[in-house]
């Protein structure tokens, strides 16, 4: 006979999800496969659902730089932090529909407790540009070297931010008492 503990525990979230007109969430580690695999799925769920190619493209885009950010910075990983091919490191993703067809675009992943104040300067300065000062400081970081101790060209939250309807909205949250990782949360409005 089957258990109807599963109904109850799993079903739950997927009725959540459901009502949040969630389209796609991961949570796990993220590598470069992984990832490429999402994407597939991502888009063709895009494609199919019959979204514009302006929003799929600015989805998808910001859906990469995401992930990509917590392949490269998420404290939680599976392989040593000098390991630069194949690393897995823990996140999670979420795309969500609003009831105006827009759509929301959430991550979260551990951060490194230094970065995290480091991180908030950041986008706070980022949530305070125009589109057109972000547009700019993004034209100029294409001809720019990638910064110091970073993992990519430092255009992955520009990136997103040039894509969002409205300034990103972030967060952390940090337990003092158990010494974890702040959980560094990202949401773009797309």
């Amino acid at each position: 006979m089957p258990s109807p503990m599963i109904a109850d525990k799993y079903g739950s979230f997927f009725h959540l999800a459901r009502e949040h007109q969630v389209i796609f969430y991961y949570v796990g580690y993220f590598s470069q496969h992984i990832v490429a695999a999402m994407a597939d799925a991502v888009k063709l769920q895009l494609e199919v659902a019959g979204v514009a190619t302006p929003t799929r493209r600015k989805l998808f885009s910001s859906f990469i730089e995401m992930a990509q950010n917590i392949i490269h910075y998420s404290a939680d990983a599976l392989t040593p932090a000098s390991q630069n091919d194949g690393e897995l490191r823990h996140g999670s993703v979420c795309i969500r529909r609003e009831a105006d067809g827009s759509f929301l675009l959430l991550c979260a992943n551990p951060i490194e407790a230094v970065l995290a104040e480091e991180l908030r300067v950041k986008l706070e300065a980022l949530r305070k540009m125009t589109m057109e000062e972000i547009k700019q400081a993004y034209r100029q970081t294409l001809r720019e070297e990638a910064p110091e101790g970073s993992k990519g060209a430092g255009m992955g939250f520009l990136t997103v931010a040039r894509d969002a309807r409205q300034p990103l909205d972030f967060d952390f949250d940090t337990d003092d008492a158990s010494g974890d990782a702040p959980v560094f949360y990202l949401k773009a409005a797309i």
